[in-house]
């Protein structure tokens, strides 16, 4: 059991770090570095000596190397084939040590799955809804390792199990579902807005350039494009991506709201635990939505994008420990309940 707390630990450090170097690779327009997959232009890493170099360009001649973009990409490629060998690891030792088995199955499929988005990204070239899928598979296989280890932990210690009302722990239980759900609606219009290329659609604050009303379409933001060969740097036209772009910050102002409310419920509790999970809530929102409005500022610069990523990477492990604890504690006196009439 230890083995496998330690190799789920290693596993989610892991898949934040694939998350994150997804992001640099996205911001830095190197989604196509390495034209192919899962190699570098037929190599099984960047080609440097001048006759590889030769060879690859004769093989893609509309993709000249650049070094810095693919090894962007493949050091992400690289970091997420050691995430599956993690998983695929976790999923063995979970057999061994005869575990229930519904969790470790579910993120080998997941991370599979993920690599297969990771083959589609390149060889369709980019098409926006691959790329966001590959966005939230990206998120699930990080979630899915937090309950994991939150599980393994739970097995082997109840003393992080909180003390409160069953009554407050449903009421907040509630809260951070819907908490939830609209932070994944976020995340995705946030993967929407980077896959069609369209986070500075918009440069001026709060909401967007003067006539954007005259402009918004909303069919046209959820409008899924197709039909082209190379979907880099974006086919949408503009009044599309600014629709975008918009829903993404109306998003934010509606996210913003919903984990204030959470938070300030939390840190009315008397749990020490719930309050310290309130502040700690209530600065990642603020931070994320201030990263946000920074991102609109000084017009994408690449450490506050990544940034933006990884708070939002941090907001939803954060919340999912929040319903994860939340869910124990239920359960926990749902158990005592039963047993006392017992």
């Amino acid at each position: 059991m230890r083995t496998l707390y330690k190799l789920n630990l290693v596993a989610v450090f892991v898949a934040a770090v694939v998350v994150i170097l997804g992001a640099y690779t996205r911001l830095t327009d190197a989604g196509l570095g390495c034209p192919d997959w899962p190699g570098c232009y037929s190599f099984m890493s960047v080609p440097t000596h001048e006759a590889d170099i030769a060879h690859a360009e004769g093989i893609f001649p509309d993709r000249p190397v650049e070094h810095a973009k693919a090894w962007n990409e493949m050091i992400h490629r690289y970091f997420a084939g050691s995430l599956g060998l993690l998983i695929l690891a976790m999923f063995l030792l979970s057999m061994k040590t005869k575990q229930k088995m519904i969790l470790p199955t579910t993120l080998l499929l997941t991370v599979c799955f993920q690599a297969l988005l990771g083959m589609w990204t390149v060889t369709l070239n980019l098409m926006p809804l691959v790329v966001l899928g590959h966005l939230l598979g990206g998120f699930t296989t990080f979630c899915l390792l937090i309950v994991s280890l939150l599980t393994l932990r739970r097995q082997t210690n109840t003393s992080h199990i909180m003390s409160s009302p069953s009554s407050l722990c449903h009421r907040l239980y509630r809260l951070s579902q819907a908490a939830l759900l609209l932070l994944v609606l976020q995340i995705a219009l946030g993967g929407w807005t980077a896959s069609n290329y369209a986070a500075v659609a918009c440069t001026e604050l709060p909401i967007c350039e003067s006539g954007w009303t005259e402009k918004f379409d909303i069919k046209q933001a959820l409008m899924v494009p197709t039909g082209h060969d190379d979907y880099e740097y974006g086919v949408l036209p503009y009044e599309a991506r600014m629709s975008i772009h918009v829903l993404h910050r109306f998003g934010a102002v509606v996210v913003l709201c919903i984990f204030a409310v959470l938070a300030f419920n939390l840190m009315k509790s008397k749990s020490t635990q719930l309050k310290n999970h309130g502040i700690v809530l209530l600065l990642l929102v603020s931070t994320q939505f201030l990263l946000g409005v920074s991102n609109v500022l000084f017009q994408l610069p690449l450490f506050i994008a990544v940034s933006h990523n990884f708070i939002a990477l941090c907001l939803l492990a954060s919340l999912v420990t929040l319903m994860f604890n939340l869910n124990s504690q239920g359960q926990h006196q749902a158990s005592f309940n039963t047993w006392i009439k017992g």
